[in-house]
């Protein structure tokens, strides 16, 4: 429930019982990919564990699936027409409250470690500290345009080579970044231990695999030696083609070259290998809880940005509302305060920041702009709740690459509806088709329920004017972007301050300070 009381109360306010909160993140991992929502092959050890012991979400989505737009819907609580975060070239206002202002005004100390995608000048937007720079780029540049949706562009990353050029490497951009990442994450928990802070803290650590490409290290390789890797369950020519695969297909080039079975088995292999590993380092950083004997004061929190559709349909990547591309892996584990389960009800993006608001002991600070998420903490809970809950349902809005008007998602039930005002309608029922085969929408016996879905629609979005602010607003982001690259070129890419001087040990600082200032747990005994 909202709380009342002055920011001043609330920045003051922290008590015990406060938990650390550790949210893992990765990057384009459909849960189909993973042992625990039924996966037979990937090799996944602490992810399995986190499963056993937490809660798993088995209905969890991205609001929209794209980078940047799932971020920014999982640090704001709010839809893209909420936030204007459409694409992966959106910027995100300072004035935006996220997730990070919330745990800071409730007395927690707020670390972002990896990728976030934030785009503008403004790098932190609520956390304190950031310990690495981001793989992407924080400008204008990756604007797209709606009203050239033929035309090629120069910077799109997707094509087919990541499919054909998938297997081994014992360096990638993307390797060298995850590296650092799972490094720093380490050493961002040891810092918060020996800190003087008495803060409890909020660390997001966000990695950028499995993302494409599919280029893995041979040792992770090695893991799926001799292991028959699944081919997809739906090919391309086994559903009809609608319109936004359509344009999906032509956006990645995916028509231009043959993917043959032995190409999708290496891509598929490579992606499980990067999801190991991401499990290895996950397993280091609950190690570095255990070691630091914080494990039972931390809930932590691992969940991904979007899915990959890996070749289900014949698609690659993501932008689309298939299960696939749009479901996301999501366990709360912290069996100190939940048993473990399993959770069959809708939830989302969007919910994270209400829940670990709830989490931080404030519940939802009082709101200056409506929430689209809903705290999971009743979920996770074993106590029923005083009145009858309101029925979830989860709300996708995807306005980004591929698009050429705004796409709406409802999930209800096991019904799933997809409307945009250029495309047929789509209707899924989830539990007789989870593979999504059959479109529903012109089922007589289904005319009240698609009737429902369309007057939500009509009475909850003016789809005219969200489309026309969509255009606006890449028109005014190209423009910008053209003009910061004339003259003078000002990067807003952020790079994480270092002081030298005050690291390890240097002459002006007393070496016994020093050493028991590093030093976790601190030593029991004081020698005179």
């Amino acid at each position: 429930m909202p709380r009342s009381g002055t920011l001043e109360d609330m920045e003051h306010e922290s008590s015990q019982s406060q938990p650390n909160v550790l949210v893992v993140m990765f990057d384009q991992v459909a849960p189909s990919a993973l042992r625990c929502y039924g996966n037979a092959v990937t090799v996944t050890p602490t992810i399995d564990q986190l499963a056993r012991t937490g809660v798993v979400f088995d209905a969890a989505y991205s609001n929209s699936p794209l980078c940047t737009p799932a971020r920014y819907c999982m640090m704001t609580g709010r839809l893209p027409s909420g936030t204007g975060g459409y694409d992966n070239a959106a910027y995100l206002p300072s004035t935006q409250p996220t997730l990070a202002h919330y745990a800071r005004l409730a007395g927690y100390r707020t670390v972002l470690d990896g990728k976030m995608h934030f785009v503008g000048p403004d790098q932190l937007h609520g956390f304190e500290e950031r310990r690495t720079t981001d793989i992407y780029p924080a400008d204008f540049g990756w604007t797209p345009n709606w009203l050239q949706p033929d035309e090629r562009i120069d910077w799109w990353m997707h094509n087919m080579d990541s499919v054909k050029q998938a297997g081994t490497a014992e360096v990638t951009n993307q390797l060298l970044y995850d590296d650092e990442v799972g490094h720093q994450g380490i050493r961002a928990l040891h810092d918060l231990a020996r800190a003087d802070d008495e803060r409890p803290w909020l660390l997001v650590v966000s990695f950028t695999h499995p993302h494409d490409p599919y280029v893995t290290r041979s040792r992770y390789w090695d893991l799926y030696d001799g292991v028959d890797i699944p081919l997809p369950s739906v090919g391309r020519d086994d559903v009809p083609l609608d319109p936004h695969t359509e344009r999906l297909r032509r956006l990645s080039a995916m028509d231009e070259v043959e993917i043959t079975a032995e190409d999708t088995r290496r891509a598929r292999r490579a992606y499980y290998s990067n999801i190991s590993y991401l499990d290895e380092w996950t397993g280091r950083l609950l190690s570095t809880l255990d070691a630091l004997q914080v494990r039972d004061d931390t809930i932590v929190v691992l969940l991904a940005d979007h899915g990959d559709m890996l070749g289900e349909r014949g698609l690659w990547y993501k932008m689309s509302f298939f299960e696939d591309s749009a479901r996301i892996p999501m366990i709360v584990n912290a069996p100190t305060r939940f048993a473990p389960k399993r959770v069959a009800d809708p939830v989302s993006l969007v919910d994270v920041l209400p829940t670990i608001a709830e989490l931080a002991g404030d519940g939802v600070p009082p709101s200056v702009t409506p929430l689209a998420g809903r705290s999971l903490i009743d979920l996770c809970g074993d106590q029923p709740p005083a009145e009858a809950p309101v029925p979830r349902e989860v709300v996708g809005e995807y306005c980004g690459e591929g698009a050429i008007a705004p796409i709406l998602m409802f999930r209800q039930g096991e019904l799933k509806f997809v409307h945009s005002p250029v495309d047929p309608d789509q209707l899924y029922d989830l539990a007789a088709d989870p593979m999504e085969r059959h479109n529903l929408v012109d089922d007589p016996g289904l005319g009240d329920t698609v009737a429902a879905f369309r007057r939500k629609v009509a009475e909850g979005w003016d789809l005219d004017s969200l489309y026309d602010d969509v255009i606006a607003d890449q028109s005014r982001r190209r423009l910008v972007d053209a003009a910061l690259r004339t003259g003078k070129v000002t990067p807003w890419e952020y790079t994480p301050p270092v002081d030298a001087s005050g690291q390890y040990m240097r002459n002006h600082l007393d070496l016994n300070d020093v050493e028991r200032g590093a030093r976790y747990p601190p030593a029991d005994v004081t020698l005179e």
